[in-house]
């Protein structure tokens, strides 16, 4: 049985043309010639399936051939803030685990002890397209750029909320089970902090305007693993009933 092919066409109803990049790799890599099948994905809940209709050496055309609107694995929307890590490579696989799993929003957080305060945002939406067509994602994470953590703190209070850190002095619950506990479709924040974690102050900040301090487990976790820890746990607490 052939695979089918996926390609992120984010107007794909309307445009009826691959975007360049996409084009290029359906012409010039897979090939495909007038009257393939395509599938397409707009990012925001549907799959299309298509066939080609036209293609030059930079251009693919096509035609819908059914609209195939897709039923979200998870209820609410799940919400990753995190300090993005010296190394980037560590960031951006966290960015695809995450698109794997299923996430809604991924924020950078610009902390007190961050190592990096600036992230490409272009090529940082590259791997979560990519991951989202690897993993047949209906869904595109929306991915935000560096964010100063008081700012961030302040503009979000709504939803639960929650700030995962290693501060013994600061009273912590297990985050799984808060979530276990919460309706499952209530929207769900949780904050990460750099690899030398949040300062106190940013921490008293937070609990202070109604994030519930937090941990992970008892283990010890670099910031890419504590991020896709958080985000298992959320998807975990979210997941429709099959019989719904």
């Amino acid at each position: 049985m052939k695979e089918e092919r996926y390609f992120y066409v984010p107007d794909a109803k309307e445009s009826l043309v691959l975007p360049d990049e996409e084009a290029v790799h359906a012409v010039r890599v897979l090939r495909l010639k007038p009257g393939d099948d395509l599938m397409l994905m707009d990012g925001t809940g549907c799959f299309y399936k298509a066939a080609v209709t036209d293609t030059t050496q930079k251009r693919c055309s096509y035609r819908i051939i059914e609209a195939l609107p897709q039923q979200r694995q998870w209820e609410g929307h799940v919400h990753l803030a995190i300090a993005p890590t010296k190394l980037m490579e560590r960031m951006e696989w966290l960015v695809e685990k995450a698109t794997e799993v299923g996430i809604d929003e991924l924020t950078f957080l610009d902390c007190q002890f961050s190592e990096r305060r600036t992230v490409k945002l272009p090529r940082v939406e590259k791997i979560a397209i990519a991951a989202m067509k690897q993993s047949r994602k209906a869904w595109l994470p929306k991915v935000c750029g560096m964010i100063d953590f008081s700012h961030f703190i302040d503009s979000h209070n709504t939803g639960r909320r929650y700030i995962a850190h290693c501060y013994e002095e600061v009273p912590r619950v297990n985050l799984f089970e808060q979530l276990c506990k919460g309706d499952p479709t209530e929207d769900v924040l949780v904050l990460v902090g750099p690899e030398g974690d949040f300062s106190i102050n940013e921490v008293q900040h937070a609990v202070k305007t109604g994030f519930i301090s937090v941990d992970l487990g008892k283990s010890r976790l670099r910031t890419e693993t504590a991020g896709l820890a958080a985000v298992m746990m959320m998807q975990l607490s979210k997941q429709k009933n099959s019989e719904q």
